[in-house]
């Protein structure tokens, strides 16, 4: 089997002069690169298409890293991503959110692409500082870092305090609150909006109705059965994503609740299925026909065509809108 010593000799460069243009080719003499690409295209060390990449430094991939697939959310932003890629002639290496999102950024770092669009970040998360040390650009949908960089978002603050206002108006003084970890900006965002609207109506936001969940079916199932199980159970609950929303309706029908004459429900993004007929959820989105990914990718690839980071960061946070549906009525 060829090594990259064979390449290093054929090229007549350093083994280490090799491993530089397979992992950081800008650090290395044009000269030089196109010797090490030779050596590989007649050693038949690599495919000649990643060859000729390492010369034009073009893979034309980007990697995405995506939330989890329970939530629809993530099911049309991906799809739109991978499209929008498409459309442009590159290809995408998709890689999901995990317990251990280090191993994540790990795998996808071990690859050369010309751009990363993600949403698996937390609010102070480590890997961004390796992040920012890239020569390519990076772009955030959905979530964001505390420390800045390229983000596409809807104002989660002002959502989380219009679906709460929207059940506070209604009547409904015992709202529960059901989210996912308070170290992503997007569920901290909305449980701080969450109470905010509970104090300027006059009302302290009660622990024994906060439920935060990894967000899957079984989390949201167990959050809704605490919640239901309390002698003072809510009327109404902010769900602050459509999944976890969809999720506790089936809980609650299943525990002989109607929706919305016992408990009213909000969610947050105005997914696709949340119009549908059978559920017709009450939600808020952004004012916006485009997905958050949609909006990110369009931002990332404008990055990748002008050749570069950009010499300001893009941050867009988009203003929310509420959906009224057939989810949320009056106390009775």
């Amino acid at each position: 089997m060829v090594s990259s010593k064979d390449v290093a000799k054929r090229a007549g460069v350093s083994q280490s002069t090799v491993s530089r243009v397979l992992n950081n080719p800008s650090k290395v003499s044009k000269t030089n690169v196109e010797k090490v690409v030779r050596a590989m295209e007649e050693l038949n060390y690599r495919p000649n298409s990643i060859a000729r990449s390492l010369v034009s430094k073009k893979t034309k991939t980007i990697a995405l890293i995506s939330g989890p697939l329970h939530n629809p959310f993530f099911v049309e932003t991906t799809t739109s991503i991978v499209n929008y890629a498409k459309e442009k002639g590159y290809n995408t290496t998709v890689f999901f959110e995990k317990g251990d999102n280090m191993s994540v950024y790990e795998s996808v770092l071990k690859h050369q692409v010309d751009g990363i669009i993600l949403s698996s970040i937390f609010m102070d998360d480590p890997i961004y500082a390796e992040l920012e040390k890239l020569d390519i650009p990076v772009m955030m949908f959905n979530r964001k870092c505390r420390r800045g960089g390229n983000y596409v978002e809807v104002d989660n603050f002002r959502a989380g305090k219009m679906a709460t206002e929207h059940l506070l108006k209604l009547g409904h003084e015992r709202i529960g609150f059901i989210g996912g970890p308070l170290y992503t900006s997007t569920f901290y965002g909305r449980y701080q909006g969450y109470v905010e609207a509970l104090k300027r109506y006059g009302h302290e936001a009660d622990r024994t109705l906060i439920r935060d969940t990894d967000t899957s079916e079984s989390g949201v199932r167990d959050a809704v059965l605490t919640l239901m199980g309390r002698k003072n159970k809510p009327s109404a609950i902010f769900a602050a994503t459509d999944s976890i929303a969809i999720f506790a309706i089936d809980t609650l029908k299943e525990l002989g609740y109607d929706i919305p004459r016992d408990v009213s429900i909000c969610g947050m993004d105005n997914i696709n299925i949340a119009r549908h007929r059978s559920f017709e959820l009450t939600t808020v989105g952004q004012k916006s026909e485009k997905n958050l990914g949609q909006l990110g990718i369009e931002h990332l690839f404008r990055m990748i065509e002008s050749g570069g980071k950009g010499e300001e960061p893009v941050q867009m946070t988009l203003e929310p809108v509420l959906y009224e549906r057939k989810t949320t009525a009056a106390p009775k």
